[in-house]
């Protein structure tokens, strides 16, 4: 498996980008979650998607095609911050582009899936 993200990345870069994904992340849950309840939902987790993202999606606003259907731009909005994470932070960064799931935010979670899956029964 990969190093740990901080050892290959400064603090910085790794908190940016766990922040980065954060945001891309519960702005995809809130699209998913929008597949089976309305946006007014009284469920507490669909009103602290749409709490949390609505800011994002409001700042965004300007550049969102107005043929989208509301509930596909919280996706729209999230391909921003994938674009942004994928492309725009390595460039600025002096890096070439890192590849499919060498974010440090989702290799946390490769990680951590892979370790439930290859944990050995005994010594």
């Amino acid at each position: 498996m990969e190093n740990n993200p901080l050892e290959s990345f400064p603090v910085w870069i790794v908190a940016v980008d766990y922040l980065l994904g954060m945001v891309m992340w519960t702005l995809i849950g809130r699209a998913a979650m929008n597949i089976f309840l309305a946006e007014d939902s009284d469920f507490f987790f669909m009103k602290v998607f749409v709490k949390s993202t609505d800011p994002i999606i409001s700042f965004f606003k300007p550049v969102t095609p107005g043929f989208l259907i509301k509930p596909l731009i919280p996706l729209f909005v999230a391909w921003f911050f994938y674009m942004i994470r994928f492309y725009i932070v390595p460039w600025l960064l002096g890096y070439s582009v890192m590849g499919m799931l060498s974010f440090p935010l989702e290799g946390e979670v490769a990680r951590m899936i892979y370790g439930m899956f290859t944990k050995s029964s005994g010594p």
